[in-house]
Order: C-alpha cells, then structure tokens, then sequence
C-alpha cells in the first residue's frame, strides 16, 4: 500500500525527542513489509550534517497561502537502515534556524508550508497514498486539506488520514487569523466556528477533527486523554471521536538499542550473560568522575528535565534520601532552569554520590541506560516513553509512576511471586516516589548473594520482553487496512 508519512521530526535527521524516533522506526519496519513510504519532513539547517548528501526532486514548488506565494524546494534522502524516500521539504526562511520549535510570530506558517507541501509533492509525483499517516499538531492541518481544498484531485480519492498524538500538551494554537495564513481562507467555515470566533485557531484541535482515524502512542494515554485531567481542554472533542481513537504502544528500534551488540558500549552483554553490564558501571562511573564501587546501586537518569517529567518530586525526595541511603546518582540532560540549577547543587552537595551532565549525546545516553542499575521515570504524564523501555532491554530496571505508556510498559515486581519489571508508584507525590525508590534500594540490598540473584531475575524479566517495532507495526498495518480496504 502507498504511505504518506508527514511529520517535523525523523532521525537522524532531525530529532528532539520520541518523535523523531517514532517516524524513522515505524516508517522502516513497514517499508520491510513491502509497502511504498513517503516520508516528508522540513528540511532544517540541522539536516545539513557533514556527510550526508541529499539530491534534488523538484527544484521548486510554488504555491499561495493567504496571498503570499510560497515558494520550495524538494530534496531527498534514503532512510539509514532502509531504503525508504524522506524527503525534504527546503524553505530557507522557515527552516535554516538553530532549533527545530521556536516561538516566533511564523511557528504557524513554517509548518502549514510543510503540510501543504507534503501534498503538493504527491501532486508532482503522481503519488496516491492510500494512507496519510500524521504526527501531532505540525501536520494536522493535512486531513482537513484533503477533505476540502484537495478533494477535487482524483489522486487522493482513496486516501484515509491517520493523526498520531504523541503530546496533547502541544497543540499548536494561534490567533484567528492564522487560519486564512494558512490558506484555509476559502474553507474557514470548516474550521471550528466558536474557537475562531473566541480569537484562537488550534492545528491539533483541527486534525483532530477531521482524521478518519485518532491513534495514541499507548492504550493507557488513549485513555487519559479523554480524561478533564490529562484532556488539556481537548478532551471532550476526545470523547466525541472515542469510537475512531485507539492507543498503539510505541516501539523501539531494537537494533540500536541492543547491549548484545551496541557500538556506544564499554562491553556488551545480553540476558543469558550480564558480565559486560558491569563492566559497562564501571565505564560510566569513571567517565563520570564517581568512584566505582560494585556493591552501591546506580541511579541513572536521561531526560529533558522540565515540569512534565516530574523533576519537581526529586527536588523533594533526592536530597534527603542521598543522605540516608547509599546510592549514586548519573543525570543527563538539559531543561528549565529550576531543574537544572537543582542538579548542579545535588552534584556540588554529594560530589562522590552524583555526578550532572547538561547536555545530550546519543552516546551518552546509551552509556547511561547501560550502566546504570536503576532508572528514574517519575512522569507527571508520559504519553509513551521510550527510555523506560530501553532501560528493561538493557537490564536497567526502572522506577516509574503508574501513567500513560509507563503503566503499559512497566509492572511493580513482587519478590514473593517474581514476577514484574520494575517499581511503580500510583500517586503523584513526594512519599510515592519515595516509597517506590525505597523499594528498588531494598530489593538491590547488598548486590551480592541471593540479593543479587533476586536483582538478575528482575532484570532478565524486563530484558526478554518484546518492544520492537516488528512487534507493533501489526498494529498500525491493521488499522491501515480498516481504513483502505482496497489498497
């Protein structure tokens, strides 16, 4: 079947977080089954890294938004590992910036241009996707296109429109006028009449609406979402589409995540031999500047380190358990500032203890997640996650609150029975954190002896599940073939 895959981010070409990983993984595994993805993505001046190359498509498309002519330029590249098409869409005023997001007077223009584009170039290519498979608030404008400005193009007769939320929080809301700007002057009254006439126009509200089909990045956020308390003002839109929404558990690629096999890695280990995981500890802790003692858990966390991830518990609950229980603790990432300026003081206040790196590396991350004996997750909400699920791949047993894709992912252990992955904690406060926290630090004991066998059975039970992609593109390929019978 012919796919249509629109999103602002895919790795490696341009990646802040889950998303970027979500649109290269999904799109690889169903190119292996056989079907024609299209993937379509800005091309930012990130993109442009040394060594790739990119070859023209289409010199340029032109085409009007609210009079002001647009003008692009096509260019593509083959997926790494796959031999999928991404294709790029060039604007040098809308995408040669620093950063992929900004909060600029045109966030609304630079990605109506791509989803614009995205069918302009199907246009010129005389391609006809069976499927148009969207991300999030940037590409939500495409199911309503399709529906009205598009619908004369025999090309899209058989096209259905999937709109993937990855964060309700990010919806993508303008003032009215953004509305005409983005070339949907001529089918204003198809957009909702009451938010436009209380000043607002919302891309995700938008798609959200008119997609035949609303996915979830797991079963337990498809959930949530329909909720006052995680509906971030959507929810009874949510609701009233319940009987087209369903949550698909997000996978990960489990090639690049694999500690069999991971180029980033001090040594390699699987669930049959954890020797090299240890080894990988020691690595960590010494790049780190901590001390390296094998019977002291360590605590690993990679993260953004903002409101979201919960960060304000551990401002609560680190210090003092710092000082009560022996532990350390690796931090990498970077974020709000409170959370940052918080870790900075941890590491200054435990120097033998904590170790904070304000940055991101892709090695980095592998190295925490593979050194790591423990990893703190404590979302306020957590539409997916992926780290918690290559902490279990790589034995790295999380501690988690029960939300979203981690309730999904990750079940409290019980030592009577064996059974479990990892330490969940219900209630989204400082003593459940601690508790949970608590209970991992317990479990681990002295890391010898029968502790350490009990320690080994919890991770192997978290390293032998099946998170990969293989694994869930059934899912999706199911719901493709709801959607267009025929294709």
């Amino acid at each position: 079947m012919n796919i249509l895959f629109v999103s602002s981010e895919v790795a490696p070409f341009a990646k802040t977080g889950g998303l970027g990983d979500v649109s290269a993984a999904l799109p690889r595994e169903l190119r292996a089954r056989g079907h024609d993805v299209r993937i379509v993505v800005p091309m930012y001046a990130r993109v442009h890294a040394p060594g790739r190359t990119f070859r023209e498509v289409i010199p340029e498309l032109v085409f009007a938004l609210g009079g002001r002519i647009v003008r692009v330029g096509i260019y593509a590249a083959t997926l790494p590992g796959s031999d999928a098409e991404v294709y790029f869409v060039r604007c040098p005023s809308l995408y040669d910036r620093p950063n992929i997001y900004g909060s600029g007077g045109d966030e609304h223009l630079r990605f109506a241009v791509l989803d614009w584009a995205a069918l302009k170039l199907c246009q010129a290519l005389r391609f006809a996707p069976a499927i148009v498979h969207c991300n999030d608030w940037q590409t939500s404008l495409i199911p309503l296109l399709l529906r009205t400005l598009f619908a004369w193009d025999k090309l899209f007769d058989g096209a259905r429109t999937v709109l993937t939320i990855h964060n309700l929080g990010h919806q993508g809301t303008f003032p009215a006028s953004a509305a005409a700007e983005c070339g949907l002057g001529a089918t204003l009254g198809s957009v909702h009449q009451d938010e436009l006439h209380a000043g607002r126009f919302g891309f995700l509200l938008t798609g959200i609406l008119y997609a035949n089909a609303l996915t979830a990045v797991s079963p337990t956020y498809a959930r949530e979402i329909q909720t006052p308390e995680h509906g971030v003002g959507l929810d009874g839109y949510l609701r009233g589409r319940r009987d087209v929404l369903r949550g698909i558990l997000n996978g990960i690629d489990d090639t690049e995540w694999n500690p069999a096999a991971d180029a980033h890695l001090a040594d390699r280990f699987d669930a049959d031999d954890l020797r090299g995981k240890e080894r990988c500890k020691a690595a960590l802790l010494d790049g780190a500047g901590l001390p390296y003692r094998r019977e002291l858990p360590v605590v690993g966390v990679v993260s953004r380190l903002v409101w979201q991830k919960g960060f304000d518990l551990c401002e609560q609950v680190l210090p003092s358990m710092l000082e009560r229980r022996a532990f350390q603790l690796v931090v990498l990432g970077t974020g709000e500032p409170r959370f940052e300026e918080f870790f900075s003081r941890l590491a200054r206040a435990f120097p033998r203890q904590v170790a904070f790196r304000p940055a991101f590396s892709e090695k980095l991350a592998h190295a925490v997640e593979a050194g790591s004996d423990l990893f703190l997750m404590p979302s306020r909400y957590e539409p997916c996650g992926l780290n918690q699920m290559y902490s279990l791949r790589y034995g790295t047993v999380p501690v988690v609150h029960r939300t979203g894709g981690l309730a999904d992912t990750v079940w409290d252990f019980n030592p009577a029975s064996g059974r479990g992955t990892g330490f969940v904690f219900e209630h989204f406060d400082a003593g459940g954190l601690g508790w949970a926290l608590g209970r991992a630090l317990d479990t681990w004991g002295s890391g010898a002896g029968s502790d350490r066998a009990r320690w080994e059975h919890l991770q192997r039970n978290g390293m032998r599940l099946p998170f990969g992609w293989r694994h869930r593109v059934e899912e999706y390929l199911e719901l493709y073939q709801q959607l267009a019978p025929g294709a």
